[in-house]
């Protein structure tokens, strides 16, 4: 039986068990970075073969109730680093007016701001979610302000927007191993960004898309589809041997091991 969510600008009815549970079985490969013998890749093959895709503006429900049109911007974007924000900047200086809703603002007041709780720098909030986010009914299109110029210049979004959005949702960490003949070697681990990458406040978001039914089922599997975002997180080579792990996942004639249970398919 499916309920109906408040009747809020922008919100679209969802299954009642909508998002899974964060606990499930996975299926994860590793195997050793082509081009840095010292470096392992540990790999979530369940989150990077299942069908989710982005739902922005088409039944996405948002991370805070009443603002489904913000999509994951509510909060803003924090900065990787002083080398994330000023590549950023550089882009920031080709938006027009026509392309940023909010363009006045951002380059007479500032669009860095120190977030409340944690003193990093991000992108300013305004008026309730992100500044570089048009609203709905912009003439120059909903979303992402860097996101849209990226598309009008020809290039990959990962090139205009802060590292943390253009990486969202997968998920880059790192573990340095130490081995039982006492050396090390440094895991990087490719994965989902679930509710618990976002700390302990990720359980109060309003819904978060990598769980939920609603986000699954539609188009490539993200192993696809996050392609150039996969590349520029592993490097040319390891994305081609990834590419090859998940394609004989998929290829078996044998049911998957440890499917996601937000996909909609079999």
């Amino acid at each position: 039986m499916a309920v109906t969510v408040a009747a809020e600008p922008g919100t679209y009815p969802l299954p009642e068990d909508d998002e899974k549970g964060l606990d499930f079985a996975r299926a994860w490969v590793e195997f050793v970075d082509p081009e840095d013998e010292e470096q392992v890749f540990r790999c979530d093959l369940t989150w990077l073969t299942s069908r989710w895709s982005c739902v922005f503006g088409s039944g996405c429900q948002g991370i805070q109730a009443g603002r489904a049109a913000d999509g994951c911007c509510t909060l803003g974007a924090h900065f990787s680093d002083e080398e994330d924000e000023e590549r950023v900047a550089g882009f920031v200086e080709r938006l027009t007016p026509d392309i940023w809703q909010h363009h006045d603002v951002g380059t007479t007041t500032g669009w860095v701001q120190l977030d409340e709780n944690d003193g990093e720098r991000q992108t300013r909030r305004w008026q309730g979610s992100c500044v570089f986010q048009n609203r709905p009914g912009f003439a120059g299109g909903a979303g992402c302000a860097l996101h849209i110029l990226a598309l009008r210049e020809g290039r990959e979004p990962l090139e205009t927007k802060p590292d943390v959005c253009w990486q969202l949702p997968v998920r880059r960490t790192y573990d340095w191993v130490e081995r039982p003949d006492g050396t090390q070697i440094l895991q990087v681990s490719i994965g989902e960004y679930d509710r618990r990458g976002w700390g302990p406040g990720g359980h109060d978001l309003h819904w978060w898309c990598t769980s939920a039914t609603s986000a699954h089922g539609a188009g490539e599997p993200v192993y696809v589809s996050y392609r150039p975002e996969l590349t520029e997180l592993m490097g040319k080579k390891a994305y081609a041997q990834l590419v090859e792990m998940c394609e004989a996942r998929l290829a078996s004639q044998l049911p998957l091991v440890a499917p996601h249970p937000a996909d909609q398919v079999g």
